[in-house]
């Protein structure tokens, strides 16, 4: 039985909006799957968001109720999609460290 080293940031906070992990070494645990699933939700819903912004912004009869509402949703996104990012990042990370320096992925050429 291996030791448990790695820490998964959850998409979610306690009550009392502190940081919540799992330790585990099975990454397909039910409380790991469901992770996955509400980070997939969050990211999708960040597109959505993103879509209807682009939309509201072009409407220059928007007012300013509606573009302050657009404007918190837009945060609550951001932030749980750096969460997500931060949390797949250190799992990158945590699995990668015996492997060698990293290289730069190349760019495809778009010309």
């Amino acid at each position: 039985m291996s030791a448990m080293t790695d820490l998964r940031l959850l998409p979610w906070s306690d009550p009392d909006g502190k940081p919540c992990y799992l330790a585990s070494d099975d990454g397909n645990s039910r409380l790991s799957r469901r992770a996955d699933e509400i980070e997939a939700l969050q990211m999708a819903m960040g597109q959505d968001l993103l879509r209807h912004a682009c939309v509201l912004l072009e409407d220059r009869k928007a007012d300013v109720r509606e573009l302050r509402f657009l404007a918190d949703r837009l945060c609550e996104s951001l932030g749980d999609v750096l969460r997500v990012a931060e949390s797949r990042g250190g799992r990158l990370t945590s699995h990668g460290e015996d492997d060698g320096p990293d290289e730069p992925e190349s760019m495809p050429d778009d010309g």
